[in-house]
């Protein structure tokens, strides 16, 4: 079961939406799928349906809404692409973090306190890595995420584990930041970094002309064994 939800913000002062896919039965845990720079677009809401039917309650919140409610991109539409990179300029994403946070702590009421993970993509992938130093999920996973050498800063913070996916071959992650990510994290108790040669940003994409479908199934695999290990 699939619908939209309205979810309080941290301070209480507003509401935004969140799809919410319900798995069949109690859920075994909460998965919170951070979106791309596209919103909550239709390869999100697969994302989650994907992770309801294997037993967890999903939910993907509208990172945007303070600028734009429910926007719904198609990366594989030129003009919708600059159209997205255009919201990602002007995107606060401290807010982003604190709305991240306000779903994680509904979604632990809505399954009586079971444990929270997270998973993000592009956009998401940072934002995935910023809410493992910065709130109390239970295990975050980022899929080619953008700028993570530049928060190394933070790593202290990351109490729970963490999953990151690099394709070596991302055009928006060069091999430098590829490496800085690496001398960084590799010795961390917490992080386990896994490289993907070749493979170009977007690659585990849901749907589209970015996906590769072999790397996409082995990230994936490898994304549902960490959160079967962290999460139950």
């Amino acid at each position: 079961m699939a619908s939209m939800i309205p979810i309080d913000t941290l301070h209480h002062d507003a509401q935004f939406s969140a799809y919410v896919a319900e798995p069949e039965g109690t859920p075994r845990a909460a998965i919170i799928v951070i979106q791309e720079i596209f919103g909550v677009n239709a390869g999100i809401r697969a994302k989650c349906d994907e992770w309801a039917s294997a037993g967890y309650l999903a939910v993907a919140p509208d990172l945007f809404w303070r600028l734009r409610p429910g926007v719904e991109l198609d990366p594989d539409v030129p003009a919708e692409f600059q159209e997205a990179i255009g919201l990602l300029g002007t995107f606060d994403q401290d807010k982003g973090i604190e709305d991240i946070e306000a779903t994680i702590r509904w979604a632990r009421q809505k399954t009586g306190g079971k444990k929270v993970g997270c998973v993000g993509y592009c956009l998401g992938g940072r934002l995935a890595f910023m809410t493992a130093a910065r709130t109390d999920t239970d295990a975050s996973v980022g899929y080619y995420g953008v700028g993570i050498d530049g928060l190394l800063g933070e790593k202290h913070a990351i109490a729970h584990p963490v999953l990151l996916h690099i394709p070596t071959a991302d055009h928006f992650v060069d091999a430098a930041a590829q490496k800085r990510m690496h001398d960084g994290l590799d010795d961390h108790p917490k992080v386990t970094l896994f490289d993907y040669p070749g493979l170009d940003h977007g690659f585990a994409t849901q749907m589209g002309e970015r996906r590769h479908e072999e790397g996409a199934q082995l990230a994936d695999s490898r994304t549902a064994s960490f959160f079967a290990a962290n999460l139950g």
